[in-house]
């Protein structure tokens, strides 16, 4: 197919991705040029359909940077008004809880507030735009720019209109392509141009192998009686085994609403185990399922989590541009907060960029920026915790007691634990026992494919498919022979199935991919690093409603 001329846009700085640290980076970019009466021209890009609509979090939210960003956010109306209470930490067994006397430190939410990130995003997109910032949502940056030097000079965003068959169908419409002097990526976990960027400048050379959980969520309206606004409960057990890492949250919000969710180490080692089903049978406690009996879920959604942390962390600048946020992977694990520290990311790459354009300042590569990070206080937070989440490779017991030790020493243990990555921690299916889990009941725990469904995810079905196969004998001669196709388990979506006919023979993999949440666990899951998770059609995937 020919490719039409892309219209061009040019800018002084492009932000790829409209997430809490995107968005930290484009106000303090204009509160910069306010300040010192420069003039620098900001956008910001967002796949998904609005601002907020791709956003899946807790969300206990600690305010520290929002309160360097915007000192008066109370005063501008900022969605942050359930305090955090009351902490309740609880070990968990197939029928019993048992409630830790206190908290573990990092999990002390005095001063903190329970959210909704996307209704965060939203408030802080209108602090950009007052500020100047141009934000175009359902802009799906589909390809980095590179200049004759090799240097980044922004992306370009997918054509519209393909069909499945990859030629232009009558609603063909061109991508655009946005050039900027610095472009910073701020896509989130696993974003899919930041993983090109790694292999093109190798990124990840001197640190240690990203490693992931994946977050299911629902958001539950419950009963009056039962509602404890300011309430966090966090259990860590049952239903996990002990050699899997998992725990959970319940967040009491106002309005009788409840975010709950389940996190799932992906170095997780059984290929039967179902995160999703793991989840559902969660709710199922005797000290949890209380909490959702007489109530209604709303809403539903899965995200993959970076918690590799400080050692995880790569090389941050490139020539023309730089990462933030998630997708550098500032994710503090044991408090289970990275908003906070990906907005400082984004605060702190500002400041770098703007320094850097408006200095005169020497070569396309921002080195300033990781340098301020360092003496930031994200540096010292992650460094800190490094060594807590490894700790876990070797069992729950084995973790907790490094994990106490960790946190008495205060980090500050003369040595570093490694990280493996997740894709190779599966033993065959023939070596690991089957999981039988029960069947939904329709009251608290439910299928996937109803979950889907309340995740509000709508894909352009005449696209090409964005979960792409390097090898499309790979599903079947490897995934299916060794693992038992675990891709059909790990996705959270129902995204992968092995049909067969109706004798039983030929198997092979189809993938549904207008199911697809985004949560791009199979990216980082399949054994063989075969399944390619690459942008649909700006504005499709979920869209997930205020209360997320």
């Amino acid at each position: 197919m020919e490719r039409e001329p892309r219209e061009v846009m040019e800018y002084d700085v492009l932000i790829v991705g409209a997430g809490p640290a995107g968005l930290s980076a484009a106000i303090r970019l204009r509160q910069r040029a306010v300040e010192t009466g420069q003039e620098i021209s900001v956008c910001v890009i967002e796949k998904g359909s609005e601002v907020g609509a791709h956003l899946l979090s807790g969300a206990v939210f600690e305010p520290h940077a929002l309160d360097e960003l915007i000192p008066d956010w109370k005063e501008k109306g900022a969605p942050l008004t359930t305090k955090a209470r009351e902490d309740h930490f609880l070990f968990l067994t197939e029928t019993k809880a048992f409630k830790s006397p206190f908290a573990p430190p990092q999990m002390n939410n005095h001063g903190n507030y329970i959210i909704s990130l996307g209704n965060l995003a939203r408030w802080l997109a209108t602090q950009a735009e007052e500020l100047g910032v141009e934000i175009y949502p359902g802009f799906a940056a589909a390809e980095v720019l590179y200049d004759d030097a090799g240097a980044v000079k922004g992306v370009a965003t997918g054509d519209m209109g393909i069909g499945k068959d990859g030629e232009k169908t009558g609603n063909y419409t061109p991508g655009m392509e946005l050039h900027a002097k610095q472009t910073i990526f701020a896509e989130g976990c696993r974003g899919s141009l930041t993983k090109t960027l790694f292999e093109k400048f190798d990124l990840r050379r001197d640190c240690q192998p990203q490693t992931y959980g994946l977050g299911i969520k629902e958001l539950w309206e419950i009963d009056p009686a039962k509602s404890k606004p300011g309430l966090i409960v966090h259990t860590i057990g049952w239903p996990m085994d002990p050699k899997t890492y998992g725990g959970s949250w319940l967040y009491h919000m106002e309005g009788n609403l409840v975010s709950v969710g389940f996190v799932v180490g992906l170095d997780y080692w059984n290929p039967h185990m179902s995160p999703f089903e793991e989840f559902q049978r969660y709710k199922t406690h005797p000290a949890i399922r209380p909490t959702f009996e007489g109530g209604r879920r709303l809403a539903y959604g899965a995200r993959a989590l970076n918690e590799g942390g400080f050692q995880s962390i790569p090389k941050l600048t490139f020539p023309g541009g730089l990462l933030i946020g998630d997708g550098a992977g500032f994710l503090n694990v044991p408090k289970i907060k990275g908003n906070h520290t990906a907005m400082k990311s984004g605060m702190v790459a500002a400041e770098s960029v703007f320094d850097h354009l408006t200095g005169g300042a020497e070569g396309a590569e921002v080195i300033a920026y990781p340098e301020r990070l360092k003496q930031s206080w994200v540096w010292p937070e992650l460094n800190a915790v490094r060594n807590i989440r490894p700790g876990f490779q070797k069992g729950l017991w084995a973790g907790l007691a490094n994990a106490a030790y960790e946190t008495a020493l205060k980090g500050k243990s003369p040595w570093t634990l490694k990280h493996h990555a997740d894709n190779t921690t599966l033993v065959k299916a023939s070596e690991a026992p089957k999981i039988v889990y029960p069947k939904p009941d329709g009251k608290v725990t439910f299928d996937r494919l109803s979950s889907v469904y309340l995740s509000n995810t709508n894909h352009e079905e005449d696209q090409p498919a964005h979960l792409t196969l390097k090898d499309k004998s790979v599903p079947i001669s490897v995934n299916l022979a060794l693992y038992d196709a675990p891709e059909q388990r790990y996705c959270p979506a129902g995204v992968y199935e092995i049909v067969r006919n109706e004798d039983g023979s030929d198997p092979r993999l189809q993938i549904n991919a207008q199911n697809c949440v985004h949560c791009k666990t199979c990216d980082i899951k399949d054994p063989t690093q075969n399944i390619n998770w690459v942008v649909p059609e700006g504005g499709g995937g979920p869209n997930y409603p205020g209360g997320m």
